[in-house]
């Protein structure tokens, strides 16, 4: 991660959040990337952090460890594919990816793959900390 700390919801509630899994390394690469191009409209979030469960106990850790989440200043909240897909809709500089994630019937192929991602996260990345290990599902 950047020395720069990423923009936290309680400082800017008015925004939507991004809930990720800070323990992986794949999704710290990601989070950066997004946060390059977020434009400041967006607030970032450990999966992790005892917050999460305070603000949105509708979402299982099981379901915050499956996949990236967005939940937007009314509340709703967007998992995984469906996540980039309202990302695409919001952050000018993903705008030219709208088209192909709103095509039809292409929703459930976007969720497989971003579902086929999230699985091996921690095989992607090189992970200098342990915790992919953890995380692994074939380390258990």
């Amino acid at each position: 991660m950047s020395d720069r700390p990423l923009p936290d919801p309680d400082e800017h509630p008015d925004l939507a959040t991004v809930i990720w899994d800070g323990k992986c390394q794949f999704c710290r690469r990601q989070v950066e990337r997004l946060r390059a191009i977020d434009g400041g409209r967006l607030t970032y979030i450990d999966l992790h952090d005892p917050r999460v469960a305070e603000r949105y106990p509708q979402l299982s850790y099981e379901q915050l460890m499956e996949q990236m989440w967005l939940i937007t200043p009314a509340g709703e909240a967007y998992g995984g594919a469906d996540a980039m897909r309202a990302l695409s809709r919001r952050l000018p500089l993903l705008w030219p990816l709208a088209p192909l994630m709103h095509l039809p019937g292409m929703m459930p192929c976007w969720r497989r793959a971003y579902r086929w991602i999230a699985q091996r996260r921690y095989r992607l990345a090189a992970c200098d900390e342990g915790t992919c290990k953890l995380h692994r599902s074939d380390a258990r």
